[in-house]
């Protein structure tokens, strides 16, 4: 009943409206999505970093502790975006105690369901829907793992000579896409002006919004944050968008809100947000070269063979895939295994 709800929904705007954006699309779908289930593990649609093993979320408060260490030591916020569980941060908070580092720890959710799952394991945090409300008065250190790939995209696709919005229609109660209006060429990066019929190029203001203000109060408060995504350095052509269900690839545009919808995240262009802020960025680099620079491959051999297979995964399966940048305040060191 869900499913026809959300569908009936987008269909009745379509009719009355018009086609909508890809964007509005994909925050309907995903909104109703994540707002009615715990999408993770076997039973769910996919499985994030922190839920394979132990080691990511230690690695991640290994390198959290690092550098606050060479920052002084100094009374600070912990904030996962869109944490999952609570799973990465109940294990970097394992290795931050033992560190002598104690945030106080927040989390931005929305998701009734989720919020639930992360008291179980992070009892204490306090959560919010934005990051409007997070604290103001102190240094953040925060982790965004597998969030900007769930924010909403723009696609704009190159048709007759010209680039045009990409639309979601409705035909028979199908959603498909297509074609819209003509946009300005100003808009378009000129190394992809003449791309070929049929390219795609992606953005996700979404995602700029939430990098401006992150940043932004990272050169105000003092502090760090983490990004780990699907990703690549763009412009470039190419459709990310993609839906997963039942640990399977599946047609984006069908069954809104019933599976996960996400896009690559251009990870230049937030670092250039991050800079036009005024924070200090680092990497580009990849998930697998990341996690070895943080001596994954020694705690393996610590933990045993039970864990090879993990360390696999996160290191060779999803090494190259996910990738990692940073930004800092302008005072706080360089965080480890991130080159400037």
């Amino acid at each position: 009943m869900a499913e026809m709800l959300l569908a009936e929904r987008l269909a009745r705007a379509i009719a009355l409206g018009g086609p909508i954006p890809v964007s509005q699309f994909m925050a309907a779908a995903n909104a109703h999505y994540y707002g009615t289930r715990d999408p993770l593990g076997v039973g769910g649609d996919f499985t994030t970093a922190p839920e394979i093993s132990q080691m990511f979320g230690e690695l991640i408060g290994a390198w959290a502790a690092d550098v606050w260490d060479r920052a002084g030591c100094p009374p600070v916020a912990w904030v996962e975006l869109g944490p999952g569980r609570g799973t990465m941060t109940a294990d970097a908070l394992r290795v931050m105690t033992r560190a002598g580092m104690t945030p106080t720890v927040h989390f931005v959710e929305t998701s009734a369901t989720m919020r639930a799952a992360q008291a179980e394991r992070v009892p204490g945090a306090t959560w919010h829907d934005s990051l409007t409300t997070l604290p103001d008065d102190l240094p953040l250190i925060v982790v965004a793992n597998e969030f900007f790939d769930a924010l909403p995209i723009r696609q704009l696709v190159r048709r007759d000579g010209a680039w045009h919005e990409r639309l979601v229609a409705c035909q028979d109660t199908l959603f498909v896409p297509i074609a819209g209006a003509r946009v300005p060429d100003t808009i378009i990066p000129p190394a992809l002006l003449d791309a070929s019929p049929g390219a795609i190029i992606e953005t996700s203001p979404a995602s700029v919004a939430i990098m401006a203000d992150l940043s932004a109060r990272i050169v105000e408060q003092g502090g760090v944050a983490l990004v780990i995504d699907y990703g690549y350095d763009g412009p470039t052509v190419g459709d990310t968008l993609q839906a997963v269900r039942g640990h399977a690839y599946a047609n984006p545009f069908e069954a809104p809100g019933e599976q996960d919808l996400t896009a690559h995240v251009d990870m230049a262009t937030l670092r250039l947000v991050a800079t036009a802020s005024g924070a200090r960025t680092y990497g580009t680099t990849t998930q697998g070269a990341f996690l070895r620079a943080l001596g994954i491959d020694q705690r393996a051999t610590a933990l045993g063979e039970r864990v090879a297979g993990d360390r696999r995964r996160l290191v060779e399966d999803m090494g190259e895939l996910f990738k990692v940048i940073a930004l800092t305040h302008k005072d706080w060191p360089q965080p480890a295994a991130l080159a400037a």
